[in-house]
């Protein structure tokens, strides 16, 4: 059984950087997909790739990988680039635009 160890990015809909301070632990699919013959529903045998676990920190997670002898791969997060910016910079007199 192996699992993912990341740290969930914030949602395209927001500013805000709610839910992204946390580390998830993901199962990864056991199997492939296969189609239900009545529904049409893609399907995959096993319910571990529905699990996942938030932890506090990446210690943790990783911890709790090793004490169950979870073969996790951790993915770091990628450092978002802040500028300071406020409304009244767009009416700066020595303001550059990039074109």
């Amino acid at each position: 059984m192996s699992a993912r160890i990341y740290q969930p990015a914030k949602t395209a809909m927001s500013s805000g950087m709610a839910n992204t301070k946390e580390w998830v632990l993901e199962f990864a699919p056991e199997g492939a997909r296969s189609k239900d013959a009545f529904t049409g529903w893609n399907s995959i045998d096993g319910t571990a790739n529905q699990v996942k676990l938030k932890f506090a920190s990446l210690e943790e997670a990783q911890n709790y990988a090793a004490a169950k002898g979870i073969a996790a791969r951790v993915d770091q997060p990628h450092p978002r680039q802040r500028r300071a910016k406020s409304y009244s910079d767009n009416f700066r007199h020595d303001r550059v635009e990039k074109i």
